[in-house]
């Protein structure tokens, strides 16, 4: 499927010097119903490319499937309407899925997808344990700036949020969305088609909320390195799940909120 991320658009630009007529360069942004065996589970606003990660990584992080082999066939269809990501599931994972009842319309990817109350919105975490690994923080922030050069819609939008992940000095895979959600759920789609070992560190442009600690603990990364600050429900879900959240990354430092000892200081 063809997909178009940006658009040209006539703007009025006005600054200290006075009014002008120019363009900007504006990301896409369309609803993308991501389907699970003909069923709708979710529908999200996103960014419409490399919805094919999108769907598997949003399967995986939402604990839609547990492994990638249980997922049959995936392929995004483009409807009137907007974007169908199709997921198809093998027959018992199928029937699982159909016991619950998934129906969100998000707001830009935000929102706890498919939740009906109040106690449904705590749910469990899972557990990374990621044994003797450890990082510098040089390392950490050569994985950032490499980062920084591969946000191609970011740059010309202004408008776009990415996930990266860095492992064994390699940024093994970057993905950007308009919503941050999304980009998250677009990088664990794409390094499970890859087959990558999920021990390294997801970095992010974006403020720590507790959905995006549960997807990385759902992917089992040992690391969060975001550039925003995190809340303080991330926070306590990251140091239940074993996670490490560092957070407020800008050129010249960071801050470690749990699981330091990942962190190597020597």
């Amino acid at each position: 499927m063809n997909v178009t991320t940006t658009s040209l658009l006539p703007r009025l630009s006005w600054t200290a010097g006075g009014p002008a007529i120019g363009e900007r360069m504006v990301a896409e942004e369309a609803p993308v119903a991501l389907v699970h065996n003909g069923s709708t589970t979710a529908v999200m606003m996103a960014t419409p490319a490399d919805l094919e990660d999108f769907a598997i990584g949003f399967s995986l992080t939402e604990g839609l499937v547990s492994a990638l082999d249980q997922i049959r066939d995936v392929e995004a269809v483009r409807q009137a309407e907007g974007i169908e990501a199709r997921v198809w599931l093998d027959a018992a994972t199928a029937a699982k899925i159909a016991m619950r009842r998934r129906k969100l319309a998000g707001p830009t990817g935000c929102g706890l997808c498919g939740v009906e109350s109040l106690a449904a919105s705590k749910r469990s975490t899972s557990r990374v344990e990621a044994q003797g690994f450890s990082i510098t923080p040089e390392s950490l922030l050569r994985g950032m700036s490499a980062m920084t050069d591969r946000q191609t819609l970011g740059h010309s939008t202004r408008a776009a949020h990415a996930a990266g992940f860095w492992q064994d000095e390699t940024l093994v895979a970057v993905r950007e969305d308009v919503g941050r959600h999304n980009a998250l759920d677009k990088l664990v789609g794409a390094l499970a088609r890859k087959g990558a070992s999920s021990v390294g560190a997801v970095l992010l442009t974006s403020r720590v909320s507790v959905e995006m600690v549960q997807k990385v603990a759902a992917f089992g990364a040992p690391v969060i390195c975001a550039v925003s600050a995190p809340t303080t429900l991330a926070v306590r879900t990251a140091d239940e799940a074993g996670v490490t959240l560092i957070a407020v990354c800008r050129a010249d430092g960071f801050e470690v909120f749990t699981h330091g000892a990942r962190v190597d200081l020597a």
